[in-house]
């Protein structure tokens, strides 16, 4: 079981898990994260102090919610629908990520924001 995580963009709150990857608990050492965001369809993703060359297992079809890795970036997404990858509703990312946690609940809020309406985004433990 990985760490359990809250995820806040401006004012409202997610929350999420880490998994057991060594690149998740890379990423956990390192929190709290803020940073501001930049988005890629229904994708938010900042840049992180985490430089890891490669992915520790790749992956390209997600699923809405995955939190992952992106390797090309130093990045930290989160996916929550269609990115301009995507051939259907599913999350793609623009190049092979590694996927280290999940949102968890109701994850619509997301929708919400776009590149105007978010400022900032804070990745910490939960508790």
């Amino acid at each position: 079981m990985g760490k359990e995580i809250v995820i806040t963009v401006n004012d409202k709150s997610f929350q999420g898990e880490l998994n057991d990857t060594d690149t998740a608990s890379e990423i956990g050492d390192e929190l709290p994260i803020e940073a501001s965001p930049s988005f890629w369809g229904e994708e938010i993703y900042f840049e992180i102090p985490v430089n890891l060359e490669e992915n520790e297992d790749p992956e390209e079809e997600l699923e809405v919610g995955d939190l992952a890795y992106w390797p090309d970036g130093n990045a930290f997404c989160i996916f929550y629908g269609p990115t301009p990858s995507s051939k259907g509703s599913e999350p793609r990312p623009a190049s092979p990520v590694t996927v280290v946690g999940r949102l968890s609940g109701d994850i619509s809020g997301l929708r919400d924001f776009d590149r105007g309406s978010a400022e900032k985004v804070k990745v910490e433990l939960a508790g």
